[in-house]
């Protein structure tokens, strides 16, 4: 990524051409392809010449002179574009590279990721040459830029004012605004919002909301406030209804709303004619959810489903890159595109055998290949958490009447408790546990209790949360205080701890957020703390996002925040937060 997006400059741009003219030759020669063509939606044979990560020449010729040239003769398989995640969360306990490392895997080239994570650990300067690194990488690393914090921070104009969020706009590597989860807010009479977005229109940037449940009146207004897109349709409906007033469509496929299947099941029922205006997205899935894969794994379904085969490559690819302003570069195999490919060894089978991502290969004939890592992760002081507080009981002190009651994974109401919360230990008869958030400073503090969270687990201690404060839930406070001792000893992570004995430990040593080593080994870690918490009395599918979302006030209906206990829909703290 250059500073006028991807592009290559004039002295290779030439290079390209002189290949063509047969004075200079290909790096990589795939002969005797068939190939799904974006523009035709058509499977034709070709030969297809890439130099470097670069596709300059698909059509029936061979370069003048292949002395030296690698080859490979593709027949017998079928080629189509790499795939395009084009909603991100690249930060759902692992890190982006290695979420990028994953996803080539199985054929997903390039991802659209949100960026509000560099806006709470660095400051634009840092996280500006942290997206350059990305730009090594062999998948497409692209980003979006928000415009709220997704929760109530107790001072949030240091990160989303006006010269921030248009620095972040402005930059090559983002590609649109949002997701908006504000929305409210703009249609209240927000003009700061507002401003944000035409200006991001005026940078030929789209912006995607965040509009669950909204009414055709709501989508229309923010279709005349600048919204371009949403992911948010829980029916085939509410696609339709989408499409309808103009908007790109997002079909979510994800750890806490696995609704493809059933969207694409109404909207045939709907005889839906066009797909051109669809996309498919994982909405930053946990660990688990990825061990098949990303977009392939949408693919599938997608054709399982009865959506015609080549619509449901394009879905997965030229859809997001024409939305983006990206089609000159990325979701299609053409003169000029970056040499994203997917090799398959059938049309109906979007697992790819092999995967070129700028040309290289990340898989070969089912072989994956090592890729280098980009980030030095100590260079931008992401590294183990140190902080020179530790958690005590003196902490631990429970009075408010108000606790969260979970109705799902991320739904929570607020409930009137009824159960003696002053004492050492809350009763296992009960579905009452202690909920504490600190801050990661430990200077205020927020405490109340969740239900249906666990019915016995002594402790658990999070510093993955979505501020990066630090979270405690538990029945017993000597349980909890330990979890929180070895917290600190980790330097960030989730423990869970019972009867004084540690259960398990996922450290995430970047930053208390993200873990540092391979996603094999994180699935595997998330499987065994689902198991644990369903075995402590858990009862819903998704115990990282439950952790994660506590604060997030673009759900309803109480959150616990930097601010205290939170109406949501009020917008009012009914319990502040205590200074510690």
């Amino acid at each position: 990524m250059l500073e006028n997006g991807y592009y290559w400059r004039n002295r290779e741009l030439r290079q390209h051409v002189s290949v063509i003219d047969g004075l200079d030759k290909p790096d990589l020669l795939l002969t005797n392809a068939v190939y799904l063509n974006t523009y035709t939606k058509a499977w034709i044979s070709a030969n297809i010449w890439i130099v470097n990560d670069r596709i300059v020449y698909v059509g029936e010729n061979l370069p003048a002179n292949t002395d030296g040239v690698e080859t490979m003769d593709c027949s017998g398989k079928y080629l189509v574009p790499g795939y395009i995640e084009p909603h991100a969360h690249p930060f759902q306990l692992y890190n982006p590279e290695e979420l990028a490392n994953h996803a080539a895997q199985t054929g997903t080239t390039t991802l659209v990721n949100d960026n509000i994570l560099w806006l709470l650990l660095l400051n634009k300067k840092k996280a500006f040459s942290l997206l350059n690194d990305f730009q090594k990488h062999p998948v497409s690393m692209y980003w979006w830029a928000r415009f709220d914090a997704q929760t109530e921070l107790k001072d949030d104009t240091q990160l989303f004012n006006t010269q921030e969020i248009l620095s972040w706009i402005k930059h090559p590597a983002v590609v649109q605004g949002g997701e908006l989860t504000s929305w409210p807010d703009l249609l209240a009479g927000d003009d700061r919002l507002l401003h944000w977005i035409q200006e991001t229109k005026r940078q030929g940037k789209p912006v995607e909301g965040h509009l669950p449940g909204a009414s055709e009146k709501t989508l229309t207004k923010m279709k005349l406030l600048g919204v371009n897109a949403d992911h948010e349709s829980m029916t085939g409906e509410e696609v339709m209804r989408r499409l309808q007033l103009g908007y790109q469509v997002g079909l979510r496929y994800s750890s806490i709303r696995p609704d493809l299947p059933k969207l694409l099941e109404e909207l045939q029922a709907m005889n839906l004619k066009s797909y051109d205006n669809l996309t498919m997205t994982t909405d930053g899935a946990t660990p688990g959810f990825y061990e098949d894969g990303l977009m392939n794994v949408c693919i599938e379904i997608a054709i399982e489903k009865g959506v015609p085969l080549e619509e449901a490559y394009l879905m997965a690819s030229y859809n997001a890159a024409k939305h983006l302003s990206l089609q000159e570069q990325l979701g299609s195999i053409a003169p000029g595109r970056i040499a994203n490919i997917n090799f398959l060894m059938e049309k109906n089978n979007p697992h790819p055998e092999s995967v070129l991502a700028k040309g290289q290969w990340i898989v070969k004939d089912n072989l994956a290949q090592s890729i280098s890592k980009v980030v030095d992760w100590e260079a931008y002081g992401i590294g183990a958490l140190s902080y020179d507080w530790q958690l005590t009981e003196r902490q631990l002190q429970f009075s408010v009447p108000i606790g969260l009651d979970m109705v799902n994974d991320v739904i929570i109401k607020p409930y009137a408790i009824d159960t003696d919360i002053t004492t050492e230990r809350l009763p296992d008869t009960k579905m009452d546990a202690f909920l504490l958030l600190l801050d990661r400073k430990g200077k205020w503090r927020v405490n109340t209790t969740i239900r249906g969270f666990t019915d016995r687990l002594g402790g658990l201690a999070s510093s993955y949360s979505t501020t990066g404060d630090f979270i405690f839930i538990g029945k017993n406070k000597s349980d909890i205080v330990l979890a929180g001792k070895r917290l600190k000893e980790l330097g960030g992570g989730i423990v869970l701890v019972h009867d004084g004995e540690i259960l398990l430990e996922i450290p995430l040593t970047l930053s208390g957020t993200m873990y540092d080593g391979q996603m094999s080994a994180l699935i595997e870690k998330e499987k065994q703390l689902k198991a644990i918490l369903k075995e402590f009395g858990y009862a819903f599918n998704d115990p990282v996002y439950s952790i994660f979302f506590l604060s997030s006030t673009h759900l309803p209906y109480v959150r616990i925040t930097q601010r205290g206990i939170m109406d949501v829909k009020k917008k009012e703290v009914l319990f502040p937060a205590t200074m510690c």
